[in-house]
Protein backbone atom coordinates (compact mmCIF):
# COMPACT_ATOMS: atom_id res chain seq x y z
CA UNK A 1 0.00 0.00 0.00
CA UNK A 2 1.22 3.39 -0.89
CA UNK A 3 2.43 5.99 1.82
CA UNK A 4 -0.67 8.51 0.97
CA UNK A 5 -3.54 5.53 1.40
CA UNK A 6 -1.80 4.55 4.22
CA UNK A 7 -1.86 8.20 5.83
CA UNK A 8 -5.51 9.11 4.43
CA UNK A 9 -6.89 5.66 6.35
CA UNK A 10 -5.03 6.71 9.33
CA UNK A 11 -6.86 9.87 9.26
CA UNK A 12 -10.10 7.45 8.52
CA UNK A 13 -9.28 5.43 11.28
CA UNK A 14 -8.85 8.30 13.97
CA UNK A 15 -11.83 9.66 13.19
CA UNK A 16 -13.73 6.66 13.99
CA UNK A 17 -11.87 6.08 17.13
CA UNK A 18 -12.69 9.89 18.48
CA UNK A 19 -15.88 9.26 18.04
CA UNK A 20 -16.21 5.98 19.64
CA UNK A 21 -14.61 7.46 22.52
CA UNK A 22 -16.70 10.67 22.89
CA UNK A 23 -19.68 8.78 23.50
CA UNK A 24 -18.43 6.11 25.66
CA UNK A 25 -19.33 5.38 28.84
CA UNK A 26 -22.29 6.25 29.90
CA UNK A 27 -23.73 6.42 33.47
CA UNK A 28 -27.48 5.49 34.49
CA UNK A 29 -28.48 9.43 34.27
CA UNK A 30 -26.89 11.63 31.06
CA UNK A 31 -27.45 15.33 31.36
CA UNK A 32 -29.73 16.51 28.07
CA UNK A 33 -29.85 20.52 26.38
CA UNK A 34 -31.69 20.92 23.32
CA UNK A 35 -31.56 24.23 21.31
CA UNK A 36 -33.05 25.73 17.96
CA UNK A 37 -30.96 26.60 15.44
CA UNK A 38 -31.42 29.75 14.10
CA UNK A 39 -32.70 29.37 10.28
CA UNK A 40 -32.76 25.77 10.90
CA UNK A 41 -36.31 23.59 11.41
CA UNK A 42 -33.48 21.24 13.30
CA UNK A 43 -33.13 20.91 16.88
CA UNK A 44 -29.52 21.14 18.12
CA UNK A 45 -29.16 17.94 20.97
CA UNK A 46 -26.54 17.37 23.42
CA UNK A 47 -25.70 14.27 25.83
CA UNK A 48 -23.17 14.02 28.51
CA UNK A 49 -22.35 12.04 31.35
CA UNK A 50 -21.55 13.64 34.12
CA UNK A 51 -19.61 11.68 37.09
CA UNK A 52 -18.12 12.58 39.66
CA UNK A 53 -17.94 16.25 39.16
CA UNK A 54 -16.49 15.94 35.68
CA UNK A 55 -18.14 16.66 32.35
CA UNK A 56 -17.30 13.47 29.45
CA UNK A 57 -18.62 11.49 26.64
CA UNK A 58 -20.55 14.07 24.96
CA UNK A 59 -22.44 13.17 21.99
CA UNK A 60 -24.31 15.90 19.89
CA UNK A 61 -26.11 16.00 17.09
CA UNK A 62 -28.67 17.92 15.01
CA UNK A 63 -32.21 15.84 14.26
CA UNK A 64 -35.83 17.02 13.05
CA UNK A 65 -38.14 17.33 16.19
CA UNK A 66 -39.64 13.84 14.75
CA UNK A 67 -36.86 12.10 16.23
CA UNK A 68 -37.25 13.40 19.32
CA UNK A 69 -40.26 11.18 20.57
CA UNK A 70 -43.19 12.92 22.58
CA UNK A 71 -41.62 16.34 22.58
CA UNK A 72 -43.70 19.06 23.39
CA UNK A 73 -42.18 21.17 20.01
CA UNK A 74 -44.70 24.17 20.92
CA UNK A 75 -43.87 24.34 24.71
CA UNK A 76 -40.18 24.11 24.00
CA UNK A 77 -40.13 27.24 21.36
CA UNK A 78 -43.11 28.82 23.18
CA UNK A 79 -42.74 31.89 25.99
CA UNK A 80 -42.23 30.76 29.42
CA UNK A 81 -40.64 27.36 31.56
CA UNK A 82 -42.34 24.30 31.45
CA UNK A 83 -41.94 20.51 32.06
CA UNK A 84 -40.58 18.31 28.68
CA UNK A 85 -40.97 14.11 28.07
CA UNK A 86 -39.01 12.61 24.83
CA UNK A 87 -36.98 9.77 23.77
CA UNK A 88 -34.55 9.01 21.45
CA UNK A 89 -35.43 5.47 20.15
CA UNK A 90 -33.13 3.51 17.82
CA UNK A 91 -32.45 -0.29 16.93
CA UNK A 92 -29.98 -0.46 19.11
CA UNK A 93 -31.46 1.51 22.57
CA UNK A 94 -33.19 4.61 23.66
CA UNK A 95 -32.82 7.26 25.60
CA UNK A 96 -35.81 8.29 27.63
CA UNK A 97 -35.20 12.31 28.69
CA UNK A 98 -37.19 14.78 31.11
CA UNK A 99 -36.57 18.16 32.28
CA UNK A 100 -37.66 21.80 31.60
CA UNK A 101 -37.58 24.44 28.55
CA UNK A 102 -39.09 26.76 26.73
CA UNK A 103 -37.95 29.79 24.32
CA UNK A 104 -36.07 27.47 22.49
CA UNK A 105 -33.88 25.31 25.09
CA UNK A 106 -34.57 22.88 27.14
CA UNK A 107 -32.24 21.01 29.73
CA UNK A 108 -32.51 18.09 31.78
CA UNK A 109 -31.18 14.08 32.32
CA UNK A 110 -31.99 10.96 30.32
CA UNK A 111 -31.82 7.23 31.57
CA UNK A 112 -30.44 4.95 28.66
CA UNK A 113 -31.33 1.21 27.65
CA UNK A 114 -30.25 -1.20 25.01
CA UNK A 115 -32.60 -2.73 22.91
CA UNK A 116 -32.66 -6.25 24.09
CA UNK A 117 -33.63 -7.96 20.74
CA UNK A 118 -30.97 -5.87 18.88
CA UNK A 119 -28.19 -7.39 21.87
CA UNK A 120 -29.77 -10.37 21.17
CA UNK A 121 -29.20 -10.66 17.60
CA UNK A 122 -25.46 -9.19 18.48
CA UNK A 123 -25.31 -12.64 20.62
CA UNK A 124 -27.09 -14.86 17.71
CA UNK A 125 -24.94 -13.54 15.01
CA UNK A 126 -21.44 -14.64 16.96
CA UNK A 127 -20.63 -10.63 17.40
CA UNK A 128 -21.00 -10.81 21.54
CA UNK A 129 -22.81 -9.30 23.91
CA UNK A 130 -21.69 -5.51 24.56
CA UNK A 131 -20.91 -3.72 27.71
CA UNK A 132 -22.94 -0.78 28.54
CA UNK A 133 -20.53 1.70 27.01
CA UNK A 134 -20.27 -0.42 23.34
CA UNK A 135 -24.33 -0.51 23.88
CA UNK A 136 -24.37 3.18 23.89
CA UNK A 137 -21.97 3.93 21.39
CA UNK A 138 -24.25 1.40 18.89
CA UNK A 139 -26.87 3.76 19.43
CA UNK A 140 -25.48 7.25 19.47
CA UNK A 141 -23.75 5.81 16.02
CA UNK A 142 -26.95 4.41 14.84
CA UNK A 143 -25.93 0.83 14.00
CA UNK A 144 -29.05 -1.42 12.51
CA UNK A 145 -29.58 -4.69 12.05
CA UNK A 146 -29.23 -4.41 8.34
CA UNK A 147 -25.30 -4.12 8.34
CA UNK A 148 -24.97 -6.74 10.82
CA UNK A 149 -27.50 -9.33 8.58
CA UNK A 150 -25.86 -8.03 5.48
CA UNK A 151 -22.68 -8.89 6.49
CA UNK A 152 -23.65 -12.50 7.07
CA UNK A 153 -25.31 -12.73 3.92
CA UNK A 154 -22.21 -11.87 2.33
CA UNK A 155 -20.53 -14.72 4.58
CA UNK A 156 -18.26 -12.31 5.93
CA UNK A 157 -16.62 -13.16 9.16
CA UNK A 158 -18.22 -11.92 12.29
CA UNK A 159 -17.57 -8.68 13.01
CA UNK A 160 -16.47 -7.51 15.92
CA UNK A 161 -18.55 -4.41 17.65
CA UNK A 162 -15.55 -2.17 17.37
CA UNK A 163 -16.05 -3.12 13.19
CA UNK A 164 -19.92 -2.34 13.73
CA UNK A 165 -19.06 1.37 14.69
CA UNK A 166 -16.14 1.27 12.20
CA UNK A 167 -18.54 0.31 9.35
CA UNK A 168 -21.19 2.81 10.16
CA UNK A 169 -18.98 5.59 10.98
CA UNK A 170 -17.79 5.93 6.88
CA UNK A 171 -21.32 4.88 5.78
CA UNK A 172 -21.46 1.08 5.06
CA UNK A 173 -25.34 -0.32 5.42
CA UNK A 174 -26.87 -3.20 4.18
CA UNK A 175 -27.56 -1.77 0.55
CA UNK A 176 -23.96 -1.01 -0.21
CA UNK A 177 -22.84 -4.34 0.86
CA UNK A 178 -25.48 -5.94 -1.16
CA UNK A 179 -24.50 -3.86 -3.92
CA UNK A 180 -20.86 -5.04 -3.97
CA UNK A 181 -21.99 -8.52 -3.57
CA UNK A 182 -24.30 -8.23 -6.35
CA UNK A 183 -21.54 -6.98 -8.52
CA UNK A 184 -19.33 -10.07 -7.60
CA UNK A 185 -17.32 -8.19 -5.59
CA UNK A 186 -16.66 -8.74 -1.88
CA UNK A 187 -13.62 -7.06 0.12
CA UNK A 188 -11.51 -9.95 1.46
CA UNK A 189 -11.81 -8.36 5.05
CA UNK A 190 -14.23 -6.00 7.07
CA UNK A 191 -11.04 -3.64 7.18
CA UNK A 192 -10.74 -3.72 3.53
CA UNK A 193 -14.95 -2.96 3.55
CA UNK A 194 -14.53 0.24 5.80
CA UNK A 195 -11.62 1.10 3.12
CA UNK A 196 -13.72 0.93 0.47
CA UNK A 197 -16.18 2.78 1.53
CA UNK A 198 -13.92 5.69 3.09
CA UNK A 199 -12.49 5.97 -0.22
CA UNK A 200 -15.69 6.35 -2.15
CA UNK A 201 -15.58 2.40 -3.80
CA UNK A 202 -18.06 2.04 -5.55
CA UNK A 203 -19.91 -0.89 -7.42
CA UNK A 204 -20.31 1.65 -10.74
CA UNK A 205 -16.49 2.35 -10.13
CA UNK A 206 -15.21 -1.19 -9.78
CA UNK A 207 -17.65 -1.80 -13.16
CA UNK A 208 -16.40 0.45 -15.38
CA UNK A 209 -12.66 -1.29 -15.21
CA UNK A 210 -14.02 -4.85 -15.43
CA UNK A 211 -15.93 -3.99 -18.71
CA UNK A 212 -12.06 -2.91 -19.66
CA UNK A 213 -10.34 -6.10 -18.63
CA UNK A 214 -9.70 -5.17 -15.05
CA UNK A 215 -11.83 -7.90 -13.02
CA UNK A 216 -10.81 -9.50 -10.19
CA UNK A 217 -8.48 -6.83 -8.89
CA UNK A 218 -7.17 -7.39 -5.29
CA UNK A 219 -8.52 -4.68 -2.74
CA UNK A 220 -5.46 -3.32 -2.00
CA UNK A 221 -5.25 -2.61 -5.79
CA UNK A 222 -8.55 -1.49 -5.97
CA UNK A 223 -7.64 0.91 -2.55
CA UNK A 224 -4.50 2.47 -4.58
CA UNK A 225 -6.06 3.22 -8.07
CA UNK A 226 -9.27 5.09 -6.11
CA UNK A 227 -6.59 6.81 -3.70
CA UNK A 228 -5.19 8.48 -6.89
CA UNK A 229 -8.03 9.57 -8.58
CA UNK A 230 -7.22 6.96 -11.46
CA UNK A 231 -10.28 6.21 -13.75
CA UNK A 232 -11.81 4.15 -16.43
CA UNK A 233 -11.01 7.30 -18.34
CA UNK A 234 -7.52 7.53 -17.30
CA UNK A 235 -6.88 4.20 -18.43
CA UNK A 236 -8.75 4.21 -21.95
CA UNK A 237 -6.36 7.47 -22.38
CA UNK A 238 -3.65 5.39 -22.44
CA UNK A 239 -5.25 2.35 -24.43
CA UNK A 240 -6.21 4.59 -27.24
CA UNK A 241 -2.12 5.81 -27.76
CA UNK A 242 -1.28 1.91 -28.38
CA UNK A 243 -0.40 0.92 -24.69
CA UNK A 244 -3.10 -2.04 -24.32
CA UNK A 245 -3.86 -2.93 -20.61
CA UNK A 246 -1.01 -1.76 -18.81
CA UNK A 247 -0.45 -3.30 -15.34
CA UNK A 248 -2.31 -1.97 -12.22
CA UNK A 249 1.43 -0.97 -10.43
CA UNK A 250 2.09 0.39 -13.65
CA UNK A 251 -0.75 2.69 -13.71
CA UNK A 252 -0.48 3.87 -9.95
CA UNK A 253 3.57 4.59 -10.46
CA UNK A 254 2.09 6.91 -13.70
CA UNK A 255 -0.72 8.68 -12.39
CA UNK A 256 1.31 9.21 -8.83
CA UNK A 257 3.97 10.80 -10.84
CA UNK A 258 1.22 12.76 -13.31
CA UNK A 259 2.28 11.37 -16.39
CA UNK A 260 -0.75 11.17 -18.51
CA UNK A 261 -2.19 10.61 -21.72
CA UNK A 262 -1.90 14.24 -22.49
CA UNK A 263 1.28 14.36 -21.04
CA UNK A 264 2.73 11.63 -23.44
CA UNK A 265 1.41 12.99 -26.42
CA UNK A 266 3.09 16.44 -25.78
CA UNK A 267 6.53 14.61 -25.98
CA UNK A 268 6.04 12.75 -29.25
CA UNK A 269 6.33 14.39 -32.30
CA UNK A 270 3.58 13.77 -35.08
CA UNK A 271 4.28 10.36 -36.78
CA UNK A 272 6.39 9.49 -34.42
CA UNK A 273 5.74 6.16 -32.41
CA UNK A 274 5.13 6.03 -28.95
CA UNK A 275 7.99 5.93 -26.15
CA UNK A 276 7.89 2.46 -24.55
CA UNK A 277 5.77 2.32 -21.23
CA UNK A 278 9.51 1.66 -19.47
CA UNK A 279 10.64 5.24 -20.76
CA UNK A 280 7.58 7.10 -19.76
CA UNK A 281 9.22 8.58 -15.82
CA UNK A 282 12.35 9.03 -17.48
CA UNK A 283 10.84 11.83 -19.98
CA UNK A 284 8.74 12.85 -17.17
CA UNK A 285 11.41 13.29 -14.88
CA UNK A 286 14.57 14.50 -17.58
CA UNK A 287 12.68 15.35 -20.29
CA UNK A 288 14.54 12.64 -22.34
CA UNK A 289 15.08 9.22 -23.38
CA UNK A 290 17.80 6.78 -22.24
Amino acid sequence: MNRFLAFLLALVFATVSVSSACVAAPSDWIRFTLSSQRGSSEIQASFQEESRGRHDNHWSTGVPPSQLIGLDVSGFRGPGTHPLRFAVVREAGRLDCSGQGGRGHASGNCAFAADPAFTDLLVRRGIGRPTREQAFSLMTLDVRREIVEALAAARYPAPSIDNLMELTAVGVDGRYIAELARAGYRPRTIKSLVEFRALGITPEWIGGFARMGYADIPSDELAELKALDITPEFVSGFDRLGYGRLPVDKLVELKALNITPEFVRSVTQRGESMPPVSDLVELKMFGRRR
